[in-house]
């Protein structure tokens, strides 16, 4: 397995409902599970199974997100399960899904939508007309036709409404489907009554009807611009190809995917995606990882290399060994861990879910004091119709999708690029960072020494140098040996015997007859080359002498390499108006050199691995937000001690499992990446929340005729019905923005 292999599947088995600061005994006693709610139509309903939720027992926690319409529940499976999750759920007055039919129930629910919406605007048209004629078009029973077209209008297409009303009337609560129910439900009887009485009240069936028709309009609307927020995973899902191609018996034979067993040997031809996770075990090719890491060069892949279920072949063809299959895959676990940060809360909603708790009961109050007012100073028409306009113009929808559908977006498009968030606290905690600490060795260096520098004596060429070390260093194990070797690629080496490796002396051998040294160079008899040992080692690189029959012949500096995008990367840091740091345990002098070329000024060097954890305290004192970046097993508690830990993809599985957000790939600039799309997630959370508010403040008083005394302006039902649905509406499409969000 590999290490971006082992460090994704750790990470997303600790990706849960419960703080990894649970204890241990905790952690075993505890299983995550998701259920795929119906029947939802606000965020009240979501807080009411929120509520039921958590009184049963065995349950340690839950949450329900209403734009998902799906609650993940934290249990105690010795105490409860499914079962009693579910009817849980039911006793609520809602319903619980089969998760594999969510598409297909999705796109039945957007098929009666839409139906229901034509027929109510064909059989409202007319009555709107015969309404706003002013009785240019009246005739005898022109009322009774009025009655005949709304009443299938509201008894059909507006149903839902008084089935939702109805069951949170049982459970002794209110809904959206209630203020629906109780606003057209009284302009629909008023005008029942009108006509029964004769022709001298008037009647509201065009308010009642065309109420019903814009909401149905607004619900379709809603719901299709919330499956667009899924888009990003049902793409990942989307990838994986259907069969594969499988060697039995010397054949190929094509079989399903799913039939897949680990161990298999399987055969990619150009231009085909690879069913599961596995190694090559022969042949090569460049395989396309984009779906993965965002990365668009495609990567060599020879035997022994792993290879990615999704990810598109390019060049050649290969078989490899099925390693992972199924939801083991590193495709199937990313989709797991996105849906449930898609699934998770953010700590700013938690005002919208205190205010959506009380909203509906709270708009009720109000609607029932307008229709008290209005009873005392005008007309028993005038009163009704602001008590309909204060029911109907109420949204607590767009309170309850502010938040969840800016998370769902932003979540899909990070993984689109290779970024995976642990959820919405993580999304809202990003987008706060202030100071960005960022580990040395294996996040701003490549983690593996390398030779930067050929320096050969005079009478010497670099090129014999390097020749000369090689020859020996061939036999060496060290990492120094194997950089100098990397370095030497290509070269035709000369041959030698006689290895020798002693401790602290370097290695040696005989090569052309000449005895071969490569170790420490003796200070004092580094002659002409004592100027150029010098900067080096101001550099912060180890030096190797190269010496022939006792004669220097050259110096060779070996160095962790810089990474080459971090320069670019801090840059970029520095542009979001952050604090860059670096901390780490080798020696200052070399921490300087590495900072420099890197171009950070904060240099925190000499820190032991227990110690990290303390420089991210201190970098925190006075309420400062942190962000620690690393790869390593010493990086761990750093991680998880700074506001946000951000693990590099290519990186251990203790870094991984111990950070918030997860980086497929080792390029640095996705921190700056990540951090900008949290901070534009939260901008739009803002914005919603904002707008959703401020509707409701100015629409309500305006429904219920507060400007009517003073400027004669009062807002009818059907304006009302239009303006809420356009309120859910809005939201979603402002957070549907983040799906063109760049790097």
């Amino acid at each position: 397995m590999t290490t971006m292999e082992r460090g994704l599947a750790g990470r997303i088995e600790l990706a849960g409902f419960m703080k990894e600061s649970s204890s241990a005994a905790q952690t075993l006693s505890t299983e995550s599970i998701d259920l795929q709610i119906t029947g939802m139509s606000c965020a009240a309903c979501a807080n009411l199974i929120e509520r039921q939720l958590r009184r049963t027992p065995g349950v340690q926690a839950a949450g329900v997100n209403f734009a998902t319409a799906r609650a993940t529940v934290a249990f105690d499976p010795t105490v409860t399960g499914y079962d009693r999750l579910a009817e849980a759920v039911t006793k609520a007055g809602y319903g619980v899904a089969d998760p594999g039919k969510r598409e297909e129930e999705e796109r039945e629910e957007l098929k009666g939508l839409r139906k229901r919406f034509l027929l109510a605007a064909i059989l409202s048209a007319p009555v709107v007309v015969l309404a706003m004629s002013h009785g240019v078009v009246h005739f005898p029973g022109h009322r009774w036709v009025q009655l005949f077209l709304t009443a299938p209008v509201i008894l059909y297409c507006g149903a839902r409404f008084f089935a939702g009303a109805w069951q949170a009337l049982r459970r002794r609560s209110a809904d959206m489907n209630t203020l629906i129910a109780t606003g057209t439900g009284s302009a629909f009887i008023y005008s029942v009554i009108a006509t029964l009485g004769g022709e001298t009240l008037p009647v509201y069936f065009e308010a009642a009807a065309v109420i019903v028709t814009l909401i149905l309009l607004g619900r379709y609307l809603e719901a299709k611009a919330r499956a667009r927020t899924a888009d990003a995973i049902r793409k990942l899902a989307g990838l994986q190809p259907a069969t594969a191609r499988v060697v039995r018996e010397g054949q190929e034979i094509e079989i399903p995917a799913e039939m897949v067993v680990p161990g298999d040997v399987l055969s990619v031809r150009p231009g085909e995606r690879i069913p599961v996770d596995g190694l090559v075990v022969d042949g090569a090719s460049a395989v396309d990882e984009s779906m993965l890491t965002g990365e668009s060069t495609p990567v060599d892949k020879f035997p022994g290399s792993p290879v990615y279920a999704a990810t598109v072949n390019h060049s050649g063809a290969f078989r490899f060994e099925a390693r992972k299959v199924g939801r083991d895959t590193v495709l199937a676990r990313i989709i797991a861990m996105v849906e449930r940060a898609q699934g998770s809360k953010a700590p700013i909603a938690r005002l919208a879910d205190v205010v959506a708790a009380y909203f509906t009961p709270a708009v009720i109050v109000i609607a029932l004091v307008t229709l008290g007012v209005w009873l005392a100073v005008d007309t028993p028409q005038r009163a009704l119709l602001h008590f309909v306009s204060v029911l109907i113009i109420a949204c607590p929808c767009a309170l309850g999708l502010a938040t969840p559908t800016a998370i769902m977006v932003a979540t899909g498009r990070g993984a689109q690029l290779g970024i995976l968030f642990k959820g919405g606290e993580t999304l809202e905690a990003a987008g706060r960072i202030q100071t960005v600490a960022l580990d040395k060795t294996g996040t701003l260096t490549q983690g593996k020494p390398a030779v930067t520098d050929v320096i050969a004596a005079q009478g010497f060429d670099s090129g014999e140098v390097i020749r000369l070390a090689a020859a020996v260093e061939r036999w060496s194990e060290h990492p120094y040996g194997k950089a100098v070797m990397t370095h030497a690629s290509g070269m035709d080496l000369p041959e030698s015997a006689g290895f020798r490796a002693r401790a602290g002396q370097g290695v040696e051998a005989e090569v052309d007859g000449r005895a071969v040294a490569v170790r420490s160079p003796d200070s004092s008899r580094l002659g002409a080359m004592a100027a150029a040992h010098e900067r080096l080692r101001v550099e912060g690189k180890t030096v190797l002498g190269v010496q022939a029959d006792g004669q220097l012949v050259g110096l060779i500096a070996v160095a962790d390499a810089l990474r080459a995008e971090a320069p670019e990367a801090v840059s970029k840091l520095r542009e979001l108006d952050l604090d860059v740091a670096m901390i780490t345990g080798d020696n200052r002098q070399t921490a300087l050199a590495v900072a420099a070329e890197a171009g950070i000024d904060q240099v925190l060097a000499e820190v032991f691995p227990d110690a990290k954890a303390q420089e991210i305290q201190r970098l925190r004192a006075g309420g400062r937000k942190v962000a620690m970046v690393g790869d390593g097993i010493n990086d761990a508690p750093a991680l998880a001690e700074a506001d946000v830990g951000i693990a590099m993809g290519s990186g251990t599985d203790i870094a991984i499992e111990a950070g918030d957000i997860t980086l497929m790939s080792a390029d640095l600039r996705r921190v700056a990446t990540a951090i900008s799309l949290s901070r534009r997630a939260l901008r739009t959370i803002r914005q919603n929340l904002f707008w959703a508010f401020i509707y409701n403040v100015v629409g309500i008083p305006l429904a219920a005729g507060a400007l009517y005394p003073w400027t004669g302006l009062e807002l009818s039902p059907m304006f009302a019905s239009a303006a809420m649905a356009l309120s859910s509406v809005s939201v979603v499409f402002n957070s549907l923005r983040l799906r063109a969000f760049q790097r």
